[in-house]
């Protein structure tokens, strides 16, 4: 079990404030930590939950509050907070301040987002030399975003083969761009739809074209859980 897992507040780069959830680990002496990035529909019990997974896992888990408080369980209403985020502020603030405020407790600081934080997950490993290994679930940001050069840890992808919005060719088009850039990466592919690690998008879902299986994303979360294990339990 974890304990003490509560809202936690730290510093951006530029000293502004930022909240978030902290999740700690039964074990925090020597425990490795991991920036969780929320999907579009913010800082909400579902991704507070993966925090809690990673925690009982051993790892210290954050999840930066990137939306300030919003959150929706509405589609028009998560697709306008996420108009309404500056990825790049994000990432050089909020994401670093958070790997920053990480590194207080550990040099070996993973990554790790969905859907929209799947492509957040990406552009934080091009941009934030600290952090150690990432794993991506379901999401990317337009290619040419990213300089895959500049990505020196090794990156774990999670896709699924009938996602409606993220297409799976763009995928193979990302896979073939981190390996000639020399990136460390390997994807696996799911006979499954968008959101099928979500326990939350079942039935009707919030939204068409979403469906969580239990099964694929069991596979899911203990591949994760053992590349986290291999990359950041180091000394």
């Amino acid at each position: 079990m974890s304990q003490a897992n509560n809202p936690v507040s730290f510093k951006r780069p530029d000293g502004r404030e930022v909240s978030g959830y902290l999740a700690r680990p039964a074990k925090l002496e020597g425990a490795p930590a991991i920036v969780v990035i929320q999907e579009w529909w913010g800082l909400n019990d579902q991704i507070r939950g993966v925090a809690d997974r990673l925690a009982a896992s051993g790892y210290l888990a954050l999840v930066p509050d990137l939306y300030r408080g919003e959150s929706t369980v509405e589609e028009e209403e998560a697709h306008h907070l996420m108009s309404k985020l500056d990825f790049a502020e994000a990432v050089s603030q909020d994401i670093r301040g958070a790997v920053q405020y990480l590194g207080g407790y550990t040099k070996n600081i993973g990554v790790t987002g969905f859907c929209m934080g799947g492509a957040l997950t990406l552009l934080s490993l091009n941009a934030i030399p600290e952090l150690t290994a990432g794993v991506v679930w379901y999401g990317f940001p337009p290619l040419e975003y990213l300089d895959a050069s500049a990505i020196k840890a090794p990156l774990l992808g999670h896709w699924a083969t009938q996602d409606l919005f993220f297409a799976i060719e763009t995928v193979d088009a990302l896979e073939a761009k981190l390996h000639e850039a020399g990136v460390d990466a390997t994807f696996h592919r799911y006979l499954a739809h968008h959101a099928f690690a979500n326990e939350t998008a079942v039935g009707n879902g919030r939204i068409a074209g979403t469906q969580f299986d239990p099964v694929w994303s069991q596979l899911a979360w203990d591949r994760t859980l053992t590349f986290f294990g291999k990359t950041l339990w180091q000394n």
